[in-house]
């Protein structure tokens, strides 16, 4: 069930603090693990798992497509696998994702190849705002119907593809289309040929990479999909979540002699791009106790208060830190000098539009924050102290937006109320509690 709906309200600035957390692990692998698990032959485990709203909401859409998960203890399942195309259910099932973009993408992907199946695909209101239309053109292309013909958001309904032929597909920025092909491929004769021209994040990749009959790997932006073989069954532990990770990250870099050690984070290469461009920009994040687990590059972090220069992003790099432009906002806007942003079209069809929100939250501190033409500038300041001033966060439910807005007032002091809080649970159970942690203080209301 969805959590009760509150607001969360900041007065106080964070005071110095040195700790040691683990932040929540990592959703998009967790959601991944059920999905692929169902397909794969026999019984797959998974431990680390993250108990969120769209990992739960995951899980409920895919035992009504008859698959059996159980929970064996706290972050602990045992997935039960049927193979590929084994998915099964009564006609005009209604599968609802909430607030999970990845999920509805990554099993209607998975059932657009799945002969017999004809489901209603829905969510909450924030996913029933975002644009549908390059899941529908992608999955039309393996035969898969849409209806109402011609409607590119939810509520749609989905009438599987009878025979299904592998296709040639190209991706751009999106990991989930570039999922949602993958899955949709795995049940479908011939072979799919998969093009990056940007390369996105490769969980799904990572975990079939061990499949050699279904998996090939041509050259580093080109891959192959041989549909209609068997799937091994896994045993995964799921790294925590870099993009979780991250507030906490910005949360240290901003205040004062502070320092944070962050434990077990993933650190796939196509996810560490907030890391990176801020490690250039001057900042003190350092890597400890690195190793490779089940494909995946995991490790601690080590973080400490910094004097950061301007952040510079390209197009390119963006699909390396989709998730964490908002918080890198929160940033950019508290280091001295202008930082620019390019290439971020794609951030404005998230949960919300995460550039025009951040721009009003940042501009209510008399911070200069233009966008235009696909490119972010923000003159950033020196000043830290803004207990004047008073922001308030609309029910946007948009946990990036939301957690950025936290860290933005316990830096700055400023007299913070955001409504919907609550949504901030569909990624981070954890994230007040770690807050507190680090001797934040807020109210709930």
């Amino acid at each position: 069930m969805p959590n009760k709906s509150f607001s969360l309200s900041f007065t106080k600035k964070i005071k110095r603090f040195s700790k040691t957390i683990s932040p929540d692990p990592d959703k998009s692998i967790s959601i991944r693990s059920f999905i692929l698990g169902c397909i794969c032959e026999d019984i797959s485990q998974a431990k680390n798992v993250l108990e969120s709203e769209d990992v739960l909401s995951t899980i409920k859409c895919l035992k009504k497509l008859n698959y059996k998960i159980i929970k064996i203890s706290r972050g602990e399942y045992k997935i039960f696998g049927k193979g590929v195309g084994s998915a099964f259910t009564k006609r005009n099932t209604e599968l609802n994702f909430q607030n999970s973009g990845t999920a509805a993408r990554l099993i209607t992907g998975l059932l657009s190849t799945n002969p017999g199946i004809q489901v209603k695909l829905n969510g909450d209101n924030s996913l029933r705002k975002r644009n549908m239309s390059k899941l529908i053109s992608l999955l039309s292309m393996f035969g898969a119907n849409f209806y109402p013909v011609g409607k590119k958001t939810f509520p749609l309904t989905l009438v599987s593809s009878e025979m299904p032929i592998g296709i040639n597909f190209t991706s751009e920025t999106s990991a989930q289309l570039k999922s949602a092909c993958i899955l949709a491929a795995l049940n479908s004769f011939g072979t799919t040929n998969i093009y990056e021209k940007v390369a996105s994040r490769n969980h799904t990749e990572n975990m079939i990479k061990n499949n050699r009959e279904t998996f090939k790997i041509i050259k580093n932006d080109y891959f192959k999909i041989f549909g209609k073989k068997s799937l091994k069954n896994f045993k995964i532990k799921i790294p925590n979540d870099p993009s979780s990770a991250a507030f906490f990250t910005a949360l240290t870099l901003l205040n004062e002699k502070s320092y944070l050690k962050i434990k077990s984070v993933g650190l796939n290469p196509r996810r560490t791009g907030f890391y990176k461009i801020l490690k250039k920009s001057g900042a003190k994040i350092f890597i400890k106790n690195k190793k490779i687990i089940n494909g995946e590059t995991i490790g601690d972090l080590i973080v400490k208060s910094s004097k950061l220069k301007p952040i510079f992003s390209s197009a390119k790099e963006f699909s390396t830190m989709v998730d964490e432009f908002p918080i890198l906002f929160v940033i950019a806007a508290l280091t001295p000098g202008n930082s620019i942003f390019k290439g971020l079209e794609d951030l404005k069809n998230k949960e919300s539009d995460r550039i025009n929100e951040m721009k009003k939250i940042i501009q209510t501190l008399g911070i200069p924050f233009e966008y235009k033409k696909s490119t972010v500038k923000i003159k950033g300041t020196k000043k830290k102290d803004y207990r004047g001033k008073t922001l308030k966060v609309p029910s946007l439910k948009d946990h990036r937006i939301c957690m950025s807005a936290s860290v933005l007032a316990l830096i700055s002091g400023a007299q913070t109320n955001i409504k919907n809080f609550e949504t901030v649970f569909t990624s981070s159970p954890s994230f007040l509690r770690i807050i507190k942690q680090l001797g934040g203080e807020f109210e709930k209301k």
